[in-house]
């Protein structure tokens, strides 16, 4: 071979070369359906994206050393949409609420092709609070009762549909009030409007509904008697193909789930902008003592709660059998919390669960707008800073206290204050519940719009 054809075919092995590694590398589409603006499910979803966590905790080594993960988040205002995606075969995971969950496991498994596996849980509250229904706030319902005969809207097939189809029938009103199918934003928009008698929704709906002041909470999850939370799913043949990319969505979820814990103000307000959710209402939620819980292990306790809203929607819907030891499937969570450093037999062990007083925890909050959050060793001292900045000018985003009965926390606004008959001042959640402390053990209702004043 002479000199020009050997150079010739040096450089034709240079071009093969040079091109086969680009075309042998794997491009993983990692396709995740969330809702960002439900507070239980940012940690899977929205915080990852916007702090590019899924990117520090990918794979890239060994069979991974030379994919190309193309990562694509796609934004619900509810689960269901996201099970449909996912059957498709155009999403990957998703993060929904626990009724929703069990739709996907089962709608999956009824298929008799494909699967999907329940791997972690993004945020909870062991009470059931998140769900809740509301009232225009200046509607005469004070009750379940006083629905009867009227419309009730809820987004069909959410945790808080699943929630209103077992209150409904507990309380002998499934065939006395008519259900309406609506989104959270429409929802919320008439009951502002007065164009709904009620809407049930779940996190943090009704709060953003409280704290624009368009509506008032008749009932809470809390007293349905059931856990509410929401978790990740993913395609069973996805996480067989890439076990090692499944522990990494589940390592950048735990790291998410530990910013919102490490700063709940920072993270409210940053989600606030990702969001347009209020960062109050996010406080609310992400706080010490707030209404979340933010962590991924799947106890024993959400595994019994599913089973029981299963056969509730069975009843109700006739969805399809679940087989639950094939469906949900910790392993992936374990490998995730083993190469963290983080302990999961002690986390599936640890429930939080909201008290009246907690030790350590004071009862009452402001968050002023200039000087940050202020916690106050009584209610009646939270109220009277409160009317001292009013007086002076000194503006504030929000107040916080927690009801006497549940420990659940609250806005102070939407709070019924009580002064005891000892003097000490009282939050309750529900007028009914204020109204009985008072009967039974004295005291006096204090005005929403003016409690100092009744206080001397």
């Amino acid at each position: 071979m002479d000199n020009r054809n050997s150079l010739l075919a040096t450089s034709l092995l240079g071009s093969v070369l040079l091109f086969s590694g680009p075309l042998a590398a794997e491009t993983i589409r990692i396709g995740i359906g969330h809702q960002s603006m439900v507070t239980n499910t940012v940690s899977g979803g929205i915080v990852l994206e916007k702090l590019d966590l899924l990117n520090k905790h990918l794979p890239r080594t060994g069979k991974y050393a030379d994919a190309d993960y193309r990562i694509e988040f796609r934004d619900y205002d509810s689960g269901p949409p996201i099970t449909n995606q996912m059957l498709a075969g155009k999403l990957d995971f998703g993060v929904m609420g626990d009724y929703p969950l069990i739709v996907n496991g089962a709608k999956f498994q009824a298929t008799g092709k494909q699967q999907t596996r329940f791997i972690a849980v993004t945020g909870y509250n062991l009470k059931g609070t998140g769900n809740g229904i509301v009232v225009p706030k200046d509607s005469p319902v004070q009750s379940l009762a006083d629905l009867a005969g009227k419309s009730l809207s809820t987004p069909v097939g959410s945790a808080a549909w699943g929630m209103t189809l077992k209150v409904l029938r507990d309380a002998g009103l499934s065939d006395k009030v008519t259900l309406v199918n609506q989104s959270p934003p429409v929802g919320a928009a008439n009951i502002a409007a007065g164009k709904i008698d009620a809407h049930a929704d779940f996190c943090p709906w009704s709060e953003i509904m409280e704290f624009r002041g368009t509506a008032r909470k008749i009932y809470d999850g809390s007293e349905a008697g059931i856990p509410t939370f929401h978790g990740i799913v993913v395609r069973d043949d996805f996480a067989k193909q890439y076990p090692e990319v499944v522990e990494g969505v589940l390592k950048a979820t735990l790291a998410a789930q530990q910013w919102i814990s490490d700063d709940p103000r920072r993270a409210a307000e940053k989600v606030a902008e990702w969001t347009g959710v209020e960062k109050e209402v996010l406080y609310l939620y992400f706080s010490q003592g707030g209404i979340s819980t933010m962590e991924a292990s799947i106890k024993p306790q959400w595994v019994e709660a599913m089973k029981y809203d299963h056969a509730l929607l069975q009843q109700e819907m006739q969805i399809p059998d679940l087989d639950f030891a094939a469906w949900i499937d910790d392993s992936y969570l374990k490998k995730a919390y083993s190469d963290m450093g983080l302990d999961y037999a002690a986390a599936v062990a640890s429930v939080v669960s909201p008290v009246a007083r907690a030790p350590g925890r004071k009862p009452a909050e402001i968050w002023f707008q200039d000087q940050g959050i202020v916690a106050y060793d009584s209610t009646a001292a939270m109220l009277a800073a409160e009317a001292n900045a009013e007086a002076s000018g000194n503006a504030i985003n929000a107040t916080y206290v927690y009801d006497n009965l549940t420990g659940l926390k609250l806005f102070g606004k939407a709070a019924y204050l009580v002064k005891d008959a000892s003097g000490e001042v009282l939050a309750f959640m529900k007028k009914s519940d204020s109204e009985q402390h008072i009967a039974q053990h004295g005291g006096s209702a204090l005005l929403t719009d003016a409690p100092v004043a009744m206080l001397d």
